[in-house]
């Protein structure tokens, strides 16, 4: 059912062919519907991992479900401070010509776990993790989740002509970026999933 109201949320925010200013009703609820699916979502994923299954690798060359947690929770900070950034940074709707990626495809693209990417070494559990444990950076991850909630409820700012030039997926409005935010803790929560599903995963 939940998965139903997402694909329906995505094909309303489809639907709207040339979003400018403060948000709308419509794309603040959807907005804040999917932040707050994806952060139970990891809650649910992990909750009650003992710690030989939190710290499982598939393969050496694969992250634990540790290792994943650690990751979103880093990308969480970097991932806001970007929006913080662009929102801070002058309005800029000429260059919304720019931007070539529905809010569909941002959401779609990201989720998509065929396509594979190295995390840069600000977001690498093995290089950037300040945690000590899962539970710290699941914390730290909900705090900073609840805050983005509650700027997003509240925010009055003009998140649709504030326009990111440089992400992977080209140009982006902030709304596009908070978004593209949710839907990376949704890619890992699949990863989570992945190792859970391994044949040599820990019984307990």
């Amino acid at each position: 059912m939940k998965k139903l109201l997402l694909l329906a949320g995505i094909a309303m925010l489809a639907s709207f062919a040339a979003p400018s200013g403060t948000l709308s009703k419509k794309e603040r609820k959807f907005a804040v519907s999917y932040l707050k699916d994806t952060r139970n979502d990891l809650a649910k994923t992990i909750a009650g991992l003992s710690e030989a299954q939190l710290n499982f690798k598939p393969a050496p060359d694969r992250w634990s479900v540790k290792e994943c947690v650690f990751h979103i929770a880093l990308a969480e900070t970097s991932l806001r401070q970007y929006v913080d950034a662009t929102m801070n940074a002058p309005a800029n709707p000429d260059k919304r010509a720019d931007i070539k990626m529905t809010d569909e495809q941002v959401i779609n693209g990201v989720s998509d776990r065929n396509h594979k990417a190295k995390a840069p070494d600000q977001i690498d559990p093995d290089k950037s993790a300040k945690w000590g444990t899962v539970s710290e950076a699941l914390q730290a991850f909900e705090t900073n989740r609840d805050n983005l909630i509650d700027y997003i409820k509240n925010t009055s700012g003009d998140m649709r002509n504030h326009v990111a030039l440089q992400t992977p997926m080209g140009a982006l409005d902030a709304y596009q970026l908070v978004l593209l935010l949710s839907s990376h803790t949704n890619r890992h929560i699949q990863q989570i999933k992945e190792v859970k599903a391994d044949p040599k995963f820990p019984s307990m």
